[in-house]
Formats: structure tokens, C-alpha cells, sequence
């Protein structure tokens, strides 16, 4: 039996739910207001979708829009985040996004159960996927985790996570959180899953030294999948393919862009924040740009930046098997 906590961040109380297999996460949709992809598109207009809020991972899109390399393209592109509930693959499908961000996984597992998408690019390299632990836990490796608390988002990017829990033949107490690190700081869960680019960053800023915590990467654990992608619809492939090439192109030189002016490409990042009334810690920016531009690179491997190595894909593919 697996046991599912859900932890309420109003009320800090845990409502458990007993179920025998883990649950699948349902994202809400965006109401039937939002702006409609099909009339954009009719006016020129292309929407792009990250799968998260304005941060440092989106910085090479806001690069490539505020150099003109879209426009230079040809293409009139229009960032649309998300909401905090809201999925970019279903806004993709739903006809509200003519192109998205999302982890390759996520892809894969969409296009698996009868979603009509198209891998269009592979973004990020590698895993940034990482499961922290208080080095006073005694908690020296997965097995350990046997019975534990451990944090899983409640938004998702769970699949790799139950893979390795399979794979260590481990049973754990999965405790849904939102976007905060606080219960791990406050001892309430025994571990929690985490960026490296980001939420690892926030507990490092809470004052705790990184020699106080255990990690453990997927990179280094045999689950080294590669995560942010770029798909479209495969209707919109089939209609107008270099489209979307040239979007992957001029993203690739805002990246470059951004990579040599980096001081430039935080204060971008800081405008999008700003807008959308997030909260701005340059510092913490600053780190989630670095590993997101380490992760860009293909090191080690037959293929150049924006495209997927068939290894990867293929490791990709047996975990949802």
C-alpha cells in the first residue's frame, strides 16, 4: 500500500489519503477566456508557453523576443506563461499555445496516451532533478528513504522519482507540497525532491550549508533524462515545419545571447518577474542561469545543442513502459 500525504500550506495540517497505487496528478486547465492560438495565429501572432512562471530557465526566450531574433526569423512571438496549476502540454492541446516548454518525459508520456504532438527540440541535456535529504538524518542513500517522508510536488514531475523508487525497491510516505521548501526546513518531511537550479538554491539561501545536506542526483543514480523540450501540435508540423525549426534556431541564439551577456539576460528575467508580481532574488537568478546554461550543452554526446540523442530518448521511453 502506498501512503499519500497531502500538506496543506494554509493550515501547515496533513490530510492522508490511503490508496493502493500512487496517484496521478490532474493539472487544471485555463479558462475558456484565455487567448486562443488559432485567432493569433490567423493575425500572425505565435504563442510560446514555458511550463512554469517567469525564472532564469525561460532567459535565452526573452533574450531571442528582445533581440529581434524572432522577428528576424519572421516569426511575431508571443510569451504566454502559465498559471501555477496549469499544464503548458494541455494548453498546447487545448489550442491555446502554438508551441511549449515541457520536460521530455512529459512529452513522451502525453504523445504515449494519444496526445497529437510533435518533438520539435531537446533544450536541456541532462537531469536537474535531485532528492535532498538533512545529513542528521542518517539518510546516506534511497534505501534509507524506506517509511520516510518524502516531498513530491504537487504540480508534478513525479515520474522519475516513483522510477527510482521502483528501481531501489523502496516504499515511502509521498507527501504532496507546493512551491515552497519550508516543510523541509521546518523537519516536517523527512526529504524532498528539488532543482538543482532552483529550490536546492533556496534551502542553500536559508542559511543551511550545503555540507549539513545529503543529495542525490538522478544524473548519478542511472536516471540522467534530459528535461526541457520544445513540441508543438503535429497538425502544425505538418503545416508549416520550418516554423517551428526557425523558432528553435532563434531560440538558440537568444541562449548564446544570453550566455555572453549574462547581467543583461537577469535584468530581462527580472522585468518578466516583475510583470507577473513575483517575487526577485537576483542572487538566486543569477545561480538557476548558470546551471541552466551548463545544461544546454551536449557534453559528451553525437548531437549538437536543440537536439534529442537517441540514448536519452530511448531511456526516456522504458521508464514509462
Amino acid at each position: 500500500m502506498a501512503k499519500i500525504l497531502q500538506h496543506n500550506t494554509n493550515n501547515s495540517t496533513f490530510l492522508k489519503v490511503v490508496a493502493g497505487s500512487l496517484l496521478c496528478l490532474c493539472f487544471l486547465s485555463l479558462p475558456c477566456t484565455s487567448i486562443n492560438a488559432q485567432e493569433n495565429e490567423n493575425s500572425g501572432k505565435i504563442i510560446f508557453t514555458p511550463q512554469w512562471q517567469p525564472q532564469a530557465q525561460f532567459a535565452g526566450y526573452y533574450a531571442a523576443l528582445d533581440q529581434g531574433y524572432y522577428s528576424q526569423a519572421g516569426l511575431d512571438i508571443r510569451i504566454i506563461h502559465p498559471g501555477s496549476t496549469t499544464n503548458s502540454l494541455d494548453m498546447l492541446t487545448q489550442g491555446k499555445s502554438h508551441i511549449v516548454s515541457a520536460f521530455l518525459i512529459h512529452g513522451l508520456k502525453a504523445s504515449k496516451q494519444g496526445a497529437p504532438i510533435k518533438h520539435v527540440a531537446q533544450m536541456l541535456q541532462k537531469s536537474s532533478l535531485m532528492i535532498v535529504t538533512h545529513k542528521e538524518s542518517n539518510i546516506k542513500s534511497i534505501p534509507d528513504l524506506e517509511g520516510k517522508k518524502l516531498g513530491v510536488w504537487a504540480n508534478g514531475f513525479d515520474d522519475l522519482i516513483f522510477a527510482l523508487l521502483k528501481q531501489e525497491k523502496t516504499n515511502v510516505q509521498v507527501v504532496r507540497i507546493s512551491n515552497t521548501v519550508n516543510l523541509f526546513l521546518e523537519k516536517g518531511i523527512d526529504a524532498m525532491t528539488v532543482m538543482h537550479y532552483n529550490e536546492y538554491n533556496q534551502i542553500i539561501n536559508s542559511g543551511i550549508d550545503p555540507d549539513e545536506l545529503n543529495t542525490f542526483f538522478m544524473g548519478d543514480l542511472g536516471l540522467d533524462i534530459p528535461e526541457d523540450a520544445l513540441y508543438c501540435l503535429q497538425s502544425t508540423w505538418e503545416k508549416d515545419p520550418e516554423k517551428m525549426i526557425s523558432f528553435v534556431k532563434a531560440t538558440l541564439k537568444g541562449w548564446e545571447y544570453a550566455a555572453q551577456n549574462q547581467e543583461y539576460a537577469l535584468d530581462l528575467v527580472e522585468s518578466y518577474m516583475k510583470q507577473a508580481n513575483l517575487p526577485v532574488n537576483r542572487v538566486h537568478q543569477r545561480w538557476m542561469l548558470q546551471i541552466i546554461l551548463e545544461a544546454l550543452e551536449p557534453n559528451g554526446k553525437a548531437v549538437k545543442k536543440g537536439e534529442l540523442c537517441q540514448k536519452d530518448h530511448d531511456r526516456a521511453s522504458s521508464i514509462l513502459n
